[in-house]
């Protein structure tokens, strides 16, 4: 559907209204496609490291707590899993999605998700026992969350049309 109005925009005799609104369009399509891929990469990673967080054995929780096994700490990491599990696959469903008030509310929920466990991991790195994973952690989530937060803010809030444009024939009801 897009693609056809923007075959005939460009059939239409040259104008700078017609160049400007086929350059905004084009840019909006292009934005939901840098959404889409965000979701789908984030959907990604979600599920792989909450499948390896669930499945992870008590050896290796054991080499992290340093030689100590701590059933607690292996029960919150799996339920953190878990969690990053329905991550993935609310964020892999949501591509489908056409409601841009939902998507804009997708963005900014994890926007600030990924900006709470970052700010979370940066405490932990100054209150404990420095390690260096924490410092890869923090700097992944701070990189997610920010990319999530340019959609939903960026540009002045400008990028919001990215979530408006029709993506199939399918009527409301």
């Amino acid at each position: 559907l897009i693609q056809r109005y923007l075959h005939l925009l460009q059939l239409l005799p040259t104008t700078s209204y017609n160049s400007n609104l086929l350059t905004t369009m084009t840019n909006h399509i292009n934005h939901r496609r840098y959404l889409d891929f965000l979701f789908l990469a984030d959907a990604s990673v979600s599920l792989v490291f909450g499948v390896l967080a669930i499945l992870t054995p008590h050896g290796i929780i054991r080499s992290l707590g340093g030689g100590e096994y701590n059933h607690s700490a292996h029960e919150v990491f799996r339920l953190y899993g878990c969690l990053r599990v329905a991550v993935g696959w609310i964020t892999f469903n949501v591509r489908s999605v056409d409601d841009g008030r939902f998507r804009k509310n997708i963005c900014e929920a994890l926007f600030f998700c990924y900006m709470l466990q970052a700010m979370a991991v940066l405490r932990a790195q100054f209150t404990d026992k420095a390690n260096p994973i924490n410092w890869i952690a923090i700097i992944l989530l701070t990189v997610i969350g920010g990319a999530y937060g340019r959609f939903r803010f960026g540009a002045g809030g400008d990028m919001i049309k990215v979530y408006e444009l029709p993506q199939n024939n399918k009527v409301m009801r």
